[in-house]
């Protein structure tokens, strides 16, 4: 984890809490640290970092522990971090009382991610948001700008 990341609290905000909160106030909460941050962003040293409704942007560390046997960080890495930046940006249009459920990603890897890459970005947005089902999409790119991958996701709105 970075340095600034220590005073970080993990965990999961209690369901009877969450119901309460639109997804907005949800995803604010953890990046302001008024909430716990999920447990993954700890493991795979991600977090988000700026989000508005149908918007959220992640920074990652790509880091040596995540390689694969080719010499590069495993696409299981770029996926996690594209399906939270998707699944949240549908999460932050959602309002008290709903919650939501990945029902399918798909991945395009444009290059490779080694831990010289440095810090990621992964930016998610909206597509569409029905009663029912949403769809969103994300891109991840290096500090210089530079496309990484991109995808998109459909997810099953559900009641709380």
């Amino acid at each position: 984890m970075n340095s600034d990341d220590s005073a970080i609290q993990f965990g999961v905000v209690p369901p009877g809490i969450a119901k309460t909160m639109s997804g907005l106030q949800l995803l604010t909460g953890i990046i302001e640290g008024t909430l716990p941050a999920p447990p993954i962003q700890k493991a795979l040293d991600f977090r988000p970092v700026e989000v508005a409704r149908g918007f959220i942007t992640f920074v990652g560390n790509p880091k040596f522990e995540y390689y694969n046997p080719l010499g590069s960080v495993h696409g299981g890495y770029t996926a996690a971090l594209l399906d939270s930046c998707m699944a949240c940006a549908i999460h932050s249009t959602l309002e008290a009382g709903y919650s939501y459920a990945t029902i399918e990603i798909k991945i395009n890897y444009v290059r490779s991610i080694t831990c010289e890459t440095g810090e990621v970005r992964a930016e998610g947005k909206v597509i569409n948001s029905g009663k029912r089902i949403a769809t969103g999409e994300g891109r991840l790119f290096d500090s210089a700008g530079k496309l990484y991958a991109h995808g998109t996701t459909t997810c099953l709105i559900l009641t709380l």
